[in-house]
């Protein structure tokens, strides 16, 4: 990898413990918060008299500013520091808690759920320009991929602890609850900012990071190219796993909610777990773009099998592909950041700032695409078909060009 420290030495021999897991809290509380109203969304519609599948605007609109906030993070990120970018993103996360606790109505919904968006994006930039000149270059894919368990970790602590919670305090007063971590870390991370933050610039922002020079990377850098267009389809074809799993399985397969539930969740426990295996791996084994191109042809594998699910499919048959699935569509975005920061070189914040753009439009567009193909064709099949056939021409293009170099 490109040598990333701010003074051009080598970066630390240590293992940034307490820096992985202060980026590693911001992620996961925003994710919480981000999947907490869509969890919640059965209860709130009924005390607000709308229908519940309006949640899923609210994820729409936290994903969309989210690629919004992730082209100016870098230019935020440099003048400001990562740690201070990490606190605005808790802050916006805690705007849109009290927004929505306290609220009543639609409109005050959607305007939380821009609060959120407004710094989504910004934790996977602030990671890496906090993490990366502190990071061996012998575990960079493992640190960065151990960072992206706050994603998944995230959801699954919105999907068991908040359910329970509001139904014994009330939904406003479980949001309220929630904020009392993301108020702590905040405070916490006062401690070490001025020292993790000393090479923050203070300066006004600067054009070379804004959003059309992020977005102008991409000219002239094929490798750059690639990557983004395999993470728009790697991490839309995720989503659709995440929204179609229990649906498909109910209502198509015959299964019923707890044997479907199951599924997803070993879906999700699986990209947990794997993370920072390939991780590993991408240190001491393959080279990461090799292990995404191998992804995509897993995920196309497991896309297909997906879309054959049926009354004849025992339980344990379906666990395994959404393993599978959970494996590479979900476990692969690690990686994916370390191969952005390499790509980048001097300008890893502002390439990790693309990857979070390119992912979030994959979680915008690619869903919507499937529950189109399945409505219009009657068929879970087509729609995870021609998505899994998405995932192996991307990853097929990942392994274009010069071979990566050896380890």
């Amino acid at each position: 990898m490109t040598s990333a420290h701010p003074t051009g030495a080598a970066p630390p021999g240590g293992f940034p413990l307490w820096p992985l897991i202060a980026t590693m809290g911001v992620q996961t509380l925003a994710t919480m918060a981000a999947y907490t109203v869509p969890v919640l969304a059965p209860v709130i519609a009924r005390d607000l008299g709308v229908d519940g599948a309006l949640s899923g605007y609210f994820v729409s609109v936290v994903y969309g500013a989210g690629i919004v906030s992730s082209l100016f993070a870098a230019g935020v990120i440099h003048r400001l520091g990562a740690v201070r970018v990490g606190q605005i993103v808790l802050l916006a996360t805690l705007a849109m808690q009290c927004s929505a606790a306290v609220g009543a109505g639609v409109a005050m919904l959607a305007l939380s759920a821009l609060l959120l968006g407004s710094a989504y994006g910004a934790p996977a930039p602030a990671s890496t320009h906090l993490l990366v000149p502190r990071t061996p270059h012998a575990v960079m894919n493992l640190v960065l991929s151990v960072r992206q368990i706050g994603v998944p970790l995230g959801g699954m602590l919105a999907a068991l602890l908040v359910p329970p919670l509001a139904l014994r305090v009330g939904w406003q007063t479980a949001l309220l609850i929630e904020a009392i971590p993301v108020v702590l870390l905040l405070v916490l991370l006062e401690g070490p900012r001025r020292r993790w933050d000393a090479g923050a610039s203070g300066a006004p922002l600067r054009a070379h990071s804004g959003p059309r020079q992020v977005l102008g990377m991409l000219r002239g850098h094929p490798e750059l190219q690639r990557l983004s267009l395999a993470c728009v389809v790697y991490s839309g074809l995720q989503l659709c796993f995440v929204a179609f799993t229990t649906v498909h399985l109910t209502t198509r397969a015959g299964f019923d909610v707890v044997a479907a539930g199951q599924a997803l969740a070993v879906f999700q426990v699986s990209g947990v777990l794997t993370r920072p295996v390939w991780g590993w791996i991408a240190d001491n084994r393959v080279p990461a773009r090799v292990l995404l191109s191998a992804q995509g042809l897993v995920m196309c594998v497991a896309a297909v099998l997906a879309g054959q699910f049926g009354a004849g499919w025992p339980l344990a048959a379906v666990l395994a592909v959404c393993a599978l699935a959970g494996s590479t569509a979900s476990g692969y975005t690690g990686i994916a950041y370390a191969e952005y920061a390499r790509l980048g070189g001097e300008r890893r914040t502002e390439a990790t700032g693309l990857g979070s753009a390119a992912m979030f439009t994959g979680v915008l567009l690619l869903p919507s695409l499937a529950a189109l193909l399945v409505t219009s064709t009657g068929s879970y099949g087509v729609a995870y078909g021609v998505m899994g056939a998405a995932a192996a021409a991307a990853g097929l293009l990942m392994t274009a060009g010069p071979r990566p170099r050896a380890h």
